[in-house]
């Protein structure tokens, strides 16, 4: 179906994120390197689009219910790249009708917004660092992250060497504390 996905829009599959999406159905984590512009971002997130629709094979399309709870977690360095990273995820889902919810948790996003999260958590919830561990901090936090199937964390190179990587990094340690089977590509 991914193949089928980048065909409609013209776009061509490039070997690597054939890999990386392979190695997430095989319950793996990794990092990615490739050139700026050659579709790193959708090589992390069809991996968990492929799976879910894997697991949900056997069910028409029409039929298919979002998962319960919070599935994958985007980590983004920039508030600004969080709309541009929503956009993205969401175009797939948007265009082959899947009844996922894609999220922002940062700064900018309202209060209002926030407290419903955390009562009703999006199936990505794409954050920075900082919103990360205030998520962490709840007092149902494992509860909340029970789900939680893998963790992107985009532009990681940006967090490497930084007070803020070191906080990613304490996240993604207390994370895998809880989850131990978590993915997480970078």
């Amino acid at each position: 179906i991914a193949e089928e996905w980048f065909a409609a829009r013209g776009w061509h599959v490039f070997n690597f994120q054939r890999t990386v999406w392979q190695a997430y159905l095989n319950g793996e984590s990794g990092l990615i390197h490739a050139p700026t512009g050659t579709g790193k971002t959708l090589a992390a997130w069809w991996g968990p689009l492929l799976h879910w629709l894997a697991a949900t094979a056997d069910q028409a399309p029409q039929e298919r219910k979002a998962p319960k709870g919070l599935r994958v977690l985007w980590i983004t360095p920039l508030r600004a790249l969080a709309a541009d990273s929503e956009q993205s995820l969401l175009a797939p889902i948007r265009e082959l009708g899947l009844a996922w919810t894609v999220e922002r948790r940062t700064g900018d996003v309202s209060s209002y917004a926030k407290q419903r999260q955390l009562k009703r958590p999006p199936n990505t919830l794409i954050t920075t660092p900082e919103s990360l561990s205030l998520l962490l901090s709840q007092p149902n936090a494992q509860e909340y992250f029970a789900g939680l199937q893998a963790v992107v964390v985009d532009e990681w190179h940006d967090l490497l060497s930084s007070k803020r990587g070191v906080q990613t990094e304490l996240c993604l340690a207390r994370l895998r504390a809880w989850r131990p089977t978590l993915r997480t590509w970078g």
